[in-house]
């Protein structure tokens, strides 16, 4: 393991509107923060600006690690690069057909664009059976000329996709011997190598997201590494991945669908890092930001983290992500009526320009925060985004004429209504990472960061009967803490498709300490400090004639068959409350984490402890009415920054600062801990 570093870090995070940054100097403890606008066309201006504006010494920083939506937004916009696709014949139509699911449940609405178009999938004489046997062999000419006819067609990228690959991938392996040298560059993706798993579909859309943003991903690293090396830095630039942890920049693009979700899973570390701290340790996450809202689940300090992931329709990309579900509900989340005459919020936003009419940048279309400004919940001179300060009674004329007069509502009503709309949509994303996943959310804390979503944090706590509300020191930029406190990891999964009482432990343990050697070399060629290496092994199973997978962790990698069958049972029953002890279980995947512990880094000085004051009063920046629940209370206003360390706060307040507000309803009450962090006690006056 590498030496640990010694000068300042960074961690930069790029979200749809505002890109964050922290930089931590160790030695020093001092911290740094920055937020300025994103910058779409080229994110790498919107990182060297979050840079330039936190006042950062590229020379003087040892590690940068940056969280990028450049995957993401690529795949979800379809903004991708032109991709091929060599498959076995008579399987070039399963990217489309999958599981012949339909993109609504009700109905036959709906459409589906498969990543690749079906004139750039061609098919090769090849095949395998699923024990690995050789029934066709690999036609070597087909294989050449399939690859000039996808030149010939503009394909910047390719994919080797051949059938039970997982089992035996000589072929592929074969396929891309011979292509290299015709190929003319390093964007070839086999798909066994990215994901050794039994499930063709699955499989086959893995490998071309992955193709299909390499060549994107590739030329923005590229970019943003070339711009740091023009400022002075040599330091390392590491990416974080989906998975919540991060891996070198010169070598993410190889894996580049493993970036996606990567800003969402640094949020939810952080989470993570926080709560264990605080000694809250099961957290349920909520992450709004100006685009989207993003929940996680998080039990004993661990985030979840799943191989079955479906970011859209048909769309699974089956590596390992932190199990984060999204909806387009953001700050900047446009409200309208609907020509059925039904209030609709979102899921299109206004972006970081000209975002909503509060910030002063030329928006006209009413959006959340625009509600919450007239519900007197933000303050219009706080948009530090803003060209120009936009009044209160502007944005009330628009609410007026856009939704109020169509819902025969004054400015008010209809901005209470856009709230109590978005908070139903995100209180149902919150249902779907815990309650239908078997856990009850009475047993977590809310963890609220993100720009907005301290705003919402109380109201959505007390819709789901969570308890508690915990908001960081620094909710806007938690992403980009999220970033710094990261570890290395690497994840691996090898199909054994085997019943569990035909499973040869010995076999199983070889293919963990295959798994582990494999990430430990991996991590060993990175240049940052670790403490130590932590090996995780799970199995992916299921009943014997199910189709769903369920993940089951593992104490470690020498294991019988018996206690196998009781770990399974057992999360079988907290998922379902079912036992069926009469059928067989089925082993399908074995999977190993293998995470570089880094040295733990710290965020005391995340509120500077010199501008705290010695009481509430000292800390009061003013008093301002207050919209709830139909009501306007006058509410006290306080600065984040000059709250005494462990202050006790009753609702209604608001509490500003750099980059978020937070709003404590009435009959609520909200305490400092000594780790700066705000704990809000739902419903404690009653």
């Amino acid at each position: 393991m590498a030496d640990p570093a010694a000068g300042a870090v960074v961690g930069v995070d790029v979200g749809g509107t505002f890109t964050d940054l922290v930089a931590l100097d160790p030695a020093s403890g001092r911290v740094r923060l920055a937020k300025v606008p994103s910058t779409p066309d080229n994110q790498a201006f919107g990182v060297m600006n979050a840079l330039a504006a936190a006042g950062c010494d590229l020379a003087a920083l040892d590690l940068i690690v940056h969280g990028t939506t450049t995957t993401t937004n690529a795949v979800l916009e379809r903004k991708l690069a032109r991709t091929g696709l060599i498959t076995t014949a008579g399987f070039r139509d399963i990217l489309e057909l999958g599981r012949r699911t339909r993109p609504q449940p009700y109905g036959m609405t709906g459409t589906f664009r498969p990543l690749i178009p079906r004139n750039l999938r061609l098919e090769v004489s090849e095949r395998m059976d699923a024990s690995g046997a050789v029934v066709t062999p690999l036609d070597e000419d087909a294989v050449h000329a399939a690859a000039k006819r996808l030149l010939a067609a503009g394909c910047e990228s390719l994919v080797i996709h051949f059938l039970h690959a997982y089992a035996n991938p000589a072929h592929e392996l074969r396929a891309a011997e011979i292509l290299r040298p015709i190929w003319p560059n390093d964007h070839i993706t086999l798909g066994h190598a990215l994901l050794s798993e039994s499930r063709e579909f699955e499989r086959g859309v893995t490998a071309a997201v992955n193709a299909a943003v390499q060549p994107l991903l590739d030329r923005y690293i590229r970019r943003l590494a070339e711009e740091l090396e023009r400022g002075g830095h040599r330091g390392e630039l590491l990416i974080m991945n989906g998975n919540g942890g991060m891996v070198s920049a010169a070598r993410v693009a190889r894996e580049a669908a493993k970036t996606v979700m990567s800003g969402p899973a640094s949020g939810v570390m952080a989470a993570a890092f926080t709560g264990r701290r605080s000694g809250l340790e099961n957290l349920i996450t909520y992450d709004m930001g100006g685009t989207s809202t993003d929940v996680a689940l998080i039990r004993g300090a661990e985030p979840s983290v799943s191989s079955e992931i479906e970011i859209e329709y048909a769309m699974p990309i089956h590596v390992p992500m932190v199990d984060v579900r999204t909806i387009g509900a953001g700050g900047g989340s446009i409200a309208r009526v609907s020509p059925a005459g039904l209030l609709e919020v979102g899921p299109d936003s206004a972006g970081a320009d000209p975002g909503p009419i509060c910030y002063g940048r030329g928006g006209t279309a009413p959006t959340i925060s625009d509600a919450n400004l007239i519900l007197g919940r933000l303050d219009p001179a706080g948009f530090a985004a803003g060209a120009a300060q936009v009044s209160a009674d502007h944005v009330r004329k628009v609410f007026e004429q856009v939704l109020g007069a169509p819902l025969g509502l004054d400015a008010t009503q209809a901005a209470a209504a856009v709230i109590r709309v978005a908070n139903l949509k995100m209180a149902g994303a919150i249902r779907m990472v815990s309650i239908s996943l078997g856990a009850d959310p009475r047993d977590f804390a809310l963890f609220a960061f993100g720009g907005a979503g301290p705003l919402h944090a109380a109201a959505l706590a007390r819709e789901l009967g969570i308890p508690r509300v915990l908001v960081p020191a620094r909710p806007g930029i938690t992403n980009a803490i999220g970033c710094v406190v990261a570890d290395l990891r690497h994840d691996f999964v090898q199909t054994l498709n085997t019943p569990l009482d035909r499973l040869d432990p010995a076999l199983l343990t070889e293919v963990f300490a295959a798994q582990s050697a494999e990430g430990a070399r991996l991590i060993g060629k990175e240049r940052v400090g670790l403490r130590a290496l932590r090996h995780i092994h799970s199995l992916d199973m299921q009943f014997v004639g199910q189709t769903h997978l369920l993940r089951v962790p593992l104490p470690g990698p020498e294991i019988g068959r018996d206690a196998i069958q009781a770990l399974f049972e057992e999360v079988y029953f907290r998922r379902f409350r079912v036992t069926l002890p009469d059928i067989r279980a089925h082993v399908v995947n074995a999977s190993s984490s293998v995470i570089g512990l880094r040295d733990a880094l710290d965020f005391s000085a995340l509120i500077d402890p010199a501008g705290r004051k010695a009481t509430l009063a000292e800390a009061q920046i003013g008093m301002r009415p207050v919209h709830f629940a139909g009501t306007w209370h006058d509410s006290p206003v306080y600065w984040r920054d000059h709250l005494p360390l462990e202050a006790r706060l009753s609702g209604p307040a608001v509490v500003r600062q750099m980059d978020t507000t937070v709003l404590i309803e009435p009959d609520d009450r909200a305490r400092g801990d000594a780790q700066g962090n705000l704990i809000i006690e739902i419903g404690a006056a009653t």
